[in-house]
């Protein structure tokens, strides 16, 4: 995403003119606008300022990056490099899972707020899901939560295993 599309992200998420965010982050609305439109690059103390205005904050995560891992059958289980995080809506959302997924209940709505059904998501993406379907579904604290009680294949289990072990261990030093 670009510095522009971000601010005027934060801005519309924020519900605010570029009037009223320009006079909170102490610019004028011209500039914000070149900002936004990317004729203007604003440093990142000025990127800082704008979205302290709208009320958000720019925060550095880690990369996660995939490996495959070669499993039975010629399959392979997509591994991160970190549990990934979800926003709280997103991972307590209700969500219909892709065919390629869900093939054989192609349109069951799972409800990320019951645990079964979380559970259940969790076993078919983790079992069957590549690097973007598991950034845009599991939630890597709710899933540290589930995994004892999660029925997953013994290839996929020790594929996950270290990685929400090593997890559990960070979380409780």
């Amino acid at each position: 995403m670009r510095t522009g599309e971000l601010l005027a992200e934060a801005r519309r998420a924020a519900e605010l003119s570029q009037h009223e965010l320009a006079q909170r982050a102490g610019t004028s609305r011209p500039t914000l606008s070149a900002y936004e439109r990317g004729r203007k690059s604003p440093t990142l103390d000025t990127v800082t300022r704008l979205l302290a205005g709208a009320g958000f904050e720019l925060a550095l995560e880690s990369r996660i990056v995939f490996h495959e891992q070669s499993a039975p059958g010629g399959r392979s289980i997509s591994l991160p490099s970190a549990l990934p995080r979800l926003p709280l809506a997103k991972a307590f959302a209700s969500v219909v899972l892709p065919v390629e997924l869900n093939w054989s209940e192609p349109d069951r709505r799972f409800d990320l707020a019951a645990r079964a059904d979380r559970a259940r998501l969790y076993e078919i993406v983790l079992r069957e899901g590549t690097g973007d379907h598991i950034i845009e579904y599991i939630d890597g604290a709710l899933l540290m939560d589930l995994w004892d009680e999660l029925v997953l294949p013994r290839d996929v289990r020790s594929g996950w295993e270290t990685l929400v072990h090593n997890a559990r261990h960070e979380h409780l030093t």
